[in-house]
């Protein structure tokens, strides 16, 4: 497996601060933080996160691991969500999934190899009324047609 990209000890350090030594109730709020800041969750960041609050290194690696929003692989700049919701189905997002893995090179869970873009496919989105949908980032993209969604993607429409 190849080397994720190096671990910017400082972001981590900065988001560390951010948060009361030995607070342990705020440990899903620090792990966002930290997703937030450095777009995963390294070994590095969650060794740091246990000590900073004080509490066992697996009852941090419980929690990483229990929430589906928190990734300990290294993740790309954008992620991209594509909805397989039965209306999205329907109106064929399966097929916009096959035109990110053959415009990408991915498959859902993975990250292009310039950190750019991860895949990831959902279940639904709650916006059935602009199906198929594909989340990029935080922006909502309506009515996605394969052959178009990479081009709209890099123009962030």
């Amino acid at each position: 497996m190849a080397a994720g990209p190096a671990v910017d000890m400082k972001a981590i350090e900065g988001v560390l601060g951010n948060h009361p030594r030995g607070a342990t109730d705020a440990l899903v709020h620090l792990l966002q933080d930290i997703q937030e800041a450095v777009n995963y969750l390294p070994e590095e960041a969650i060794r740091a996160a246990a000590d900073h609050l004080e509490v066992p290194l697996g009852k941090v690696y419980a929690v990483a691991t229990f929430y589906k929003a928190f990734s300990l692989k290294p993740r790309g700049k954008t992620i991209v969500k594509v909805c397989l919701g039965t209306t999205c189905h329907i109106r064929g997002a399966p097929v916009v999934v096959e035109d990110f893995q053959h415009g990408l090179g991915i498959g859902p869970g993975e990250t292009t190899s310039d950190m750019k873009y991860t895949l990831e496919v959902v279940n639904c989105v709650g916006a059935c009324a602009l199906a198929p949908v594909v989340i990029a980032g935080e922006k909502y993209l309506a009515d996605v047609k394969p052959g178009t969604i990479l081009k709209r993607l890099s123009k962030g429409k």
